[in-house]
């Protein structure tokens, strides 16, 4: 007898192809049988009439690592059809940490999570320890974090032996299971690594047969060059690599993503293995004091609050976000295209720009920015708005392109979903299915399904995932076609969307008629010889 019959829906199974009505049967985790007409009998049946019926999304791009351990039923990327989430991105991932480097390590990520508790623990530990929850986990290696337990906060090339331990320390990751390694090439420590350094970490990516994902050294004045270098990184290493969330921000770059594809659907057509993804929205997300110049950042968190008391120092900053904009993100038209997501002293402003409380307290902007920082000890998180929509639509159409939210498995009553965090935690999948899909018809919905599964499957190495296969794992989505929208915004993004329908994570219900049942059957996926599994 069959676990699980999904009855009448339209197939769509994840390679792009057209749909087909068909019944689809689950037993033991895996999908037993899809055909016009399934007879036999089932423990459950799911009346899938009206409704299209698809692999479990797969979230390439998220930081969930630091939010599944407190908010483990996932409801925000869950609640999406998401069944799968790729951790350890920028750079950053909890593991490895050495012996006397945890408190460093907390404080570098109280900027993304501030209710982190980091401990010593070597990456396979990390992984065996990882709690049950809803969804399936990939993990990766940060390379931000292997320099944290070499190197430190320090703008300067590792030693010959710092070298080694860095990729010893990789090495164990892999072998461990770990996907590949990450960068954070926006911000310290990712920005003081040269190219050869990570060439060097890349050689033992390949050695593992692993990936490699990278958060570009600029996505805003620079982000051409910085293209160039992580096909470089492609080219030297032979290692496929991600460009994470891909984007243009900053008011000089409106407009130029046709240029930017062109230069990677060349690298593409000489033979690079390189991918991208994106999110659907205009906004970004990042620490506060990722927007100040990487000459303040030197030295770690309290070097920085140390620097920002002088007023010299303010007005240096200052004139340089002037002339040059924001470090991560470029020009924006003024400080109103910056406003709190979450904050330790300030929760009561979230949702609030940094020009509107400076306005209201008679202060300079960056004096309300340094003096913020401080009082959080550099906790502050800040949407920015700088990216043109006309960019995120060519964005979404390209084939190089695939969809992931940057987000994190939050829920409003978790230590994790505090303040007004970016919709794109509870939206992302929904609105390129609803609005940009059927609404504005920029795709059409087998592709935009192809790239949330089969697409990022394939990339991954995934094992019998991200297809509807006879045989595969039942991760699985259904949704209504007609219905399907994101409904968190900016000022309420605390909002579940509409029309997903039954969310099966490894053969289990975990979403039914949209909500969740409260089970954890997720798992930590490694990578092996036989692919991601």
């Amino acid at each position: 007898m069959d676990d699980l019959v999904i009855r009448g829906g339209m197939i769509l199974d994840g390679t792009g192809a057209e749909p087909l009505r068909a019944d689809l049967a689950v037993r033991d985790g895996r999908i037993t049988a899809i055909t016009p007409h399934h007879s036999g009998p089932a423990r459950r049946v799911v009346d899938a009439r009206g409704q299209t019926v698809a692999p479990g999304f797969i979230d390439i791009k998220t930081h969930s690592d630091f939010t599944l351990p407190y908010a483990p039923r996932a409801e925000s990327k869950v609640r999406q059809g998401v069944t799968t989430e790729v951790v350890g991105h920028c750079g950053f991932s909890l593991a490895p940490v050495v012996p006397g480097r945890a408190s460093l390590l907390q404080d570098y990520l109280a900027g993304f999570a501030p209710w982190i508790e980091t401990r010593e623990t070597t990456f396979a530990a990390y992984m065996d320890s990882f709690p049950a929850t809803a969804v399936n986990t990939i993990m990766q290696v940060g390379h931000n974090t292997l320099r944290l337990m070499t190197v430190g906060m320090d703008d300067r090339a590792p030693s010959e032996d710092e070298m080694g331990v860095m990729r010893r320390l990789l090495a164990e990751g892999l072998a461990a299971g770990a996907l590949g390694m990450s960068s954070g090439l926006f911000t310290a420590p990712g920005s003081f690594a040269r190219p050869g350094e990570l060439h060097a970490l890349l050689g033992v990516v390949r050695q593992h047969g692993g990936t490699y994902a990278t958060h570009l050294r600029s996505e805003s004045t620079e982000v051409f060059e910085a293209v160039r270098e992580a096909i470089e990184a492609s080219e030297v290493s032979g290692v496929h690599v991600q460009i994470v969330h891909l984007k243009l921000s900053g008011l000089e770059n409106r407009g130029r993503a046709g240029q930017l594809l062109a230069e990677i659907d060349a690298a593409r057509a000489r033979g690079v293995r390189v991918d991208c993804d994106a999110y659907p929205y205009t906004c970004a997300a990042n620490p506060l004091r990722n927007l100040l110049p990487l000459w303040v950042q030197e030295g770690g968190l309290p070097a920085m609050l140390g620097r920002l008391r002088d007023p010299a120092v303010r007005r240096r900053v200052n004139r340089e976000i002037d002339e040059r904009g924001l470090t991560s993100f470029g020009r924006i038209a003024s400080w109103d295209a910056v406003s709190i997501s979450t904050s330790r002293t300030r929760s009561s402003d979230a949702g609030r720009s940094i020009a509107e409380l400076a306005r209201g307290e008679g202060v300079e902007a960056i004096d309300l920015v340094c003096d913020l920082l401080e009082a959080d000890a550099g906790a502050t998180f800040v949407v920015v708005c700088s990216i043109d929509e006309a960019d995120v639509q060519a964005l979404l159409r390209s084939p190089a392109v695939l969809v992931g939210s940057d987000g994190r498995a939050v829920a409003p009553d978790s230590v994790a979903g505090q303040g007004r965090p970016h919709p794109r935690f509870y939206g992302t999948f929904p609105r390129v299915l609803g609005h940009y899909a059927r609404d504005l018809g920029l795709l059409s919905l087998p592709e935009a399904v192809h790239k949330m599964t089969g697409a990022p499957a394939r990339i991954l190495g995934l094992a019998e995932r991200g297809l509807l296969r006879e045989g595969y794992w039942a991760d699985i989505t259904t949704f209504d076609p007609a219905a399907i929208i994101d409904r968190a915004t900016y000022e309420d993004p605390h909002r579940y969307p509409a029309g997903i329908g039954t969310v099966i994570v490894n053969g289990v219900v975990v979403v039914d008629s949209g909500e969740h049942t409260g089970t954890r059957p997720g798992r930590v996926l490694r990578r092996g010889p036989g692919g991601v599994a």
